[in-house]
């Protein structure tokens, strides 16, 4: 799309559209992964503006919705909120009938009366809706503390009021990491099983894990994927990155055994439960697909055992504290849970009587399935209690951390958040990823955005809820994509995933609040900042306090791999991503075949084969030059034929002559080396994850597809398929030996030596 000359009222049209495209916060060009800048397509800019309730289809809707767009702010006595940083200076725009008086005042969130004084800045009064309306200016006092305060406006009879949100210029939980290295396990929960799991990963996994890693080991924190809510029963959503709702958390991983009530229940109940259990135990040693539906389904039919047991005085207590904490976002979730017990996906109530919790017909629905949402409520407080036990854990084995949560970046269009926050959501769109280089026809992730207006109107509030239930008993949060808290790809319904937009988002205020939330909980903050991005972001992120992410090999500059000391220091560093194989797959190549057998390259296998091993190889390189791996004639041949038959680093004889070390034990040599690498950049975060540290080498997630890979079903094993349990990580040499590869105190590697084991 370009500008023509305004004589072309085609031109004057697309420029209008342009400006009320910019003007609302969609992007009308973007640069892509290959450097070229693309315009976006008018049919989607005005599909997109349609999705945030702008018209633009005809001249005459964009110069109404250009006019409406100039006067909104006039309209409103307050603006819809006011998000700030400590100490910021910032001048309220109040807007009344001109030469009428107003007083503004906030109350603090302590419920203390602060007066705001009016400012001396005069504006040209406008004439709106045939009432001449004048803008008052009011200084938000400096001196307010951090938190969530209330500013009130009154004139004439008409009074407002809107959230005023104070937030920490840095995050203050980052500053207390500098100069502390803390390395930490990146796992996938439900694929860490024990003797003692339903056939997926627990909460009481997770406690295990963390005194593993802790206590024996010293590491800092675990991260684990996104534990929210799916479905309230089988068929489970695999990804844990589609989920149902972000605030609260799945059932799936609840312990039943570790259920205080447990103790009292029945002979009878108690005998089904551990039959139950028993079935399911066996099933820890497979190594093939993980089976959600049936572990789900057994856990449901245990929990409505123990549920039944009647609580005690202190636990009726502790249970009715922790549903007035969650108020009505846990009375909506829960509502939601028991009518999708009764109402199918697709029936026809969800489309009229069902639209919304509010509706006159979801009301009575509350009345009549009162005790399907308490137990919905309680297993949501099980869920709650069982992690505060898997945090104390950790502290106590020493963790800095402890457990360090992931943060989707969104929701199932079909699921509770999309039912209970409906009216702070973008419909007609999605969520998505313009083609990249590991994604080229780009992705689609079927999500609904946050309509950036909407949230605005209500306060952040429904942001702020999701973020306090996550920190509630969390050391840290990890943001998936965290760029989308400044741009998302939004993508029309029917397009394709390289039809879209990026849409913008007010980040001084969703940094901001993160940022606040996240020190009232004493947690740290781990941006996912991969990807396409605008270069002032890291910059803005790191200013603030959160940490940002480093995957070995994505760091490049000037083309060549990154020397470790160039690494960031505010920064969570590792050699690998849930989005790729694991080390010992990916040194072999297998995310190049896996994408080629799913039609997902672009370009011939071959030239795809020879990037990827170029690509390799300058990391090898730079990891002989600094020591990290031993000096090999033969690796001069690496992009050959054979490249890709054998293990791309240290093949053949070693520099010494001697003997070819086996296959098995040169990818463990080269995966050791990697993170040997990383323990010598100055990050104060090292992520190890768990499945090179047992020699899995099955990918875990192939991005763009769906039902062509079994994606987020693979359970944890080692490189001789069998499966590889907790009980068994604490006598774990390889574990140990890549371990302690991180932990090696590294300065300055003499060439031909290799630190650590």
């Amino acid at each position: 799309m370009t500008d023509a000359p305004d004589s072309d009222p085609t031109a004057l049209h697309s420029q209008a559209l342009l400006r009320l495209a910019r003007g609302h916060g969609v992007g009308t060009s973007q640069r892509g992964w290959d450097g070229i800048e693309r315009q976006v397509a008018a049919a989607t800019l005005r599909r997109i503006l349609r999705a945030l309730d702008v018209p633009a289809d005809t001249p005459e809707e964009i110069r109404s919705s250009l006019l409406k767009q100039d006067q909104v702010p006039w309209r409103r006595l307050l603006p819809p909120v006011v998000v700030l940083q400590e100490g910021q200076e910032f001048h309220v725009p109040v807007h009344v009938t001109h030469g009428s008086e107003v007083s503004v005042w906030i109350t603090a969130e302590d419920g203390g009366h602060r007066d705001v004084l009016q400012r001396d800045d005069w504006v040209e009064p406008r004439e709106i809706d045939g009432v001449l309306t004048g803008r008052a200016t009011f200084a938000v006092p400096e001196d307010l503390p951090l938190g969530w305060h209330v500013l009130h406006a009154q004139n004439d009879g008409d009074w407002a009021e809107c959230a005023l949100v104070i937030t920490p210029r840095r995050l203050g939980t980052t500053a207390e990491l500098a100069g502390h290295r803390s390395w930490g396990l990146t796992a996938q929960l439900y694929s860490v099983r024990s003797t003692r799991s339903w056939g997926i990963g627990d909460f009481a996994d997770l406690a295990d894990l963390a005194v593993i890693s802790g206590a024996q080991h010293g590491a800092g924190f675990v991260l684990v994927n996104p534990l929210h809510a799916g479905g309230p029963v089988p068929p489970v959503e695999p990804s844990p990155y589609l989920p149902s709702t972000r605030r609260f958390f799945h059932p799936l991983y609840i312990r039943v055994e570790n259920i205080q009530e447990y103790g009292y229940l029945p002979a009878g109940p108690r005998a089904e439960v551990e039959l139950l259990a028993e079935r399911l135990h066996r099933s820890n040693h497979e190594a093939d697909m993980l089976d959600r539906d049936a572990t789900y389904a057994a856990k449901l039919a245990a929990l409505e055992h123990i549920h039944a047991v009647k609580l005690g005085p202190a636990r009726a207590r502790e249970f009715k504290t922790f549903v007035t904490f969650h108020g009505q976002g846990l009375e909506d979730f829960a509502l939601w849970c028991a009518l999708t017990e009764k109402f199918p996906p697709g029936a026809p109530e969800w489309a009229d009587r069902l639209a919304g919790p509010q509706t006159v017909y979801a009301e009575a629905q509350r009345e009549e399935l009162g005790e399907r949402i308490g137990f919905y409520r309680w297993l949501q407080w099980i869920c709650d209690q069982q992690l505060q036990t898997a945090q104390r854990a950790a502290k106590d084995a020493g963790m800095r951390i402890g457990v360090v949560h992931d943060l989707a970046v969104g929701v199932d269009a079909r699921g509770a958040d999309a039912w209970t926050l409906n009216g702070v959501l973008a419909h007609g769109v999605t969520v998505g990823a313009p083609p990249d280089m590991f994604n080229q026809q780009g992705q689609n992730w079927s999500q609904p955005p946050w309509h950036p207006a909407r949230l605005e109107e209500a306060g952040y509030l429904p942001y702020r809820d999701m973020l306090r239930t996550i920190l509630r008993h969390a050391g840290g949060i990890r943001v998936d994509h965290i760029l989308g808290l400044f741009r998302l790809w939004w993508i029309p319904a029917g397009t394709g995933p390289g039809e879209g937009a990026y849409v913008y988002y007010n980040h001084e205020a969703l940094i901001g609040i993160l940022a606040l939330e996240a020190q009232r909980a004493g947690a740290v903050v781990i941006g996912e900042d991969l990807g396409v991005f605008e270069p002032s972001v890291q910059d803005y992120l790191a200013e603030r306090g959160i940490f940002g992410t480093s995957i070995l090999w994505f760091e490049s500059e000037h083309g060549a791999p990154l020397p470790p000391e160039k690494y960031r220091q505010a920064c969570l560093t590792s050699v690998n991503t849930h989005d790729l194989p694991p080390t010992a797959g990916y040194l072999a190549g297998e995310h190049v075949a896996l994408r080629e057998s799913l039609g997902l390259l672009s370009r011939p296998v071959e030239l795809e084969r020879a990037a990827d091993a170029a690509s390799q190889e300058a990391v090898f390189a730079l990891l002989r030059a600094r020591g990290f791996l031993p000096v090999d004639e033969h690796e001069a041949d690496a992009a050959g034929d054979g490249a890709r038959d054998r293990p791309a680093a240290d093949a053949g004889a070693n520099d010494e002559g001697r003997a070819p070390v086996p296959e098995e034990a040169r990818v463990q040599r080269t995966v050791e080396a990697l993170y040997a690498f990383t323990a010598a950049t100055p990050s104060s975060l090292l992520g190890v994850a768990l499945v090179d540290a047992v020699g899995e080498r099955r990918t875990q997630n192939q991005p763009g597809t769906h039902d062509e890979y079994p994606n987020w079903r693979i359970p944890l094993a080692g490189p001789d398929g069998k499966a590889v349990l907790i009980d068994e990580l604490a006598d774990n040499r390889r574990f140990a030996a890549l371990v302690a590869a991180v932990q090696e105190p590294v300065s300055d590697p003499k060439p031909g030596s290799v630190p650590g084991p």
